[in-house]
């Protein structure tokens, strides 16, 4: 998306403004996410907050300007799109999409990819800003923020699991506080 091409510095700086809720909801992942591996992927790494500070080593996106942060960050970005995703089969231990889902395309499609490149039995987890939430009505009427959400489409805890069921996920935690939402599923 050009907005995160053309305003990454921003984009990145969201999370030094707003730390409280970056730090709460990088617990949130933390809690839900095995213990990160060198096979462990962020798909949707952007500028590489939630990777670096969980020790995943490896991102996808498709964004030059934030793969560039990332990249400063220690993170190995492969340029990709969730919706098909450079990767080998069952090569993957984990995959981490946060705040992801929102600008896709085809959640669908990207799920099956996230479950193509999972070994046996691995672990996606999504972090998610809940459509009806109060987190997405705030960042709705947040103008700095709203550069990046406009174009954002937010879905339901329900219909996120219908997706995975869908793609050949088992839904296996959810926690869900204030609008933002950790789900963890393993590969069936």
């Amino acid at each position: 998306m050009d907005v995160f091409e053309r305003f990454a510095a921003e984009y990145d700086r969201w999370f030094e403004e707003h730390r409280a809720e970056y730090l709460a909801e990088l617990a949130r992942v933390r809690r839900l996410l095995p213990c990160p591996d060198a096979r462990a992927v962020e798909v949707g790494v952007g500028s590489g907050r939630f990777a670096a500070s969980l020790g995943i080593r490896i991102g996808i996106e498709p964004s030059q300007a934030l793969g560039r942060i990332a990249r400063e960050r220690g993170i190995e970005v492969i340029r990709g799109r969730a919706e098909s995703i450079p990767l080998r089969d069952g090569c993957c231990s984990s995959v981490l999409m946060v705040t992801v889902i929102c600008f896709l395309d085809d959640p669908v499609a990207a799920f099956e990819e996230a479950h193509r490149i999972l070994a046996p039995q691995g672990a996606l987890v999504i972090g998610f800003i809940e459509r009806e939430g109060p987190v997405a009505q705030k960042y709705l009427h947040e103008k700095r923020k709203h550069r990046f959400l406009s174009r954002a489409r937010f879905y339901l805890s329900g219909e996120v699991q219908a997706f995975l069921r869908y793609t050949g996920f088992r839904v296996a935690d959810l926690e869900s506080r204030a609008g933002f939402s950790v789900l963890a599923a393993r590969k069936g």
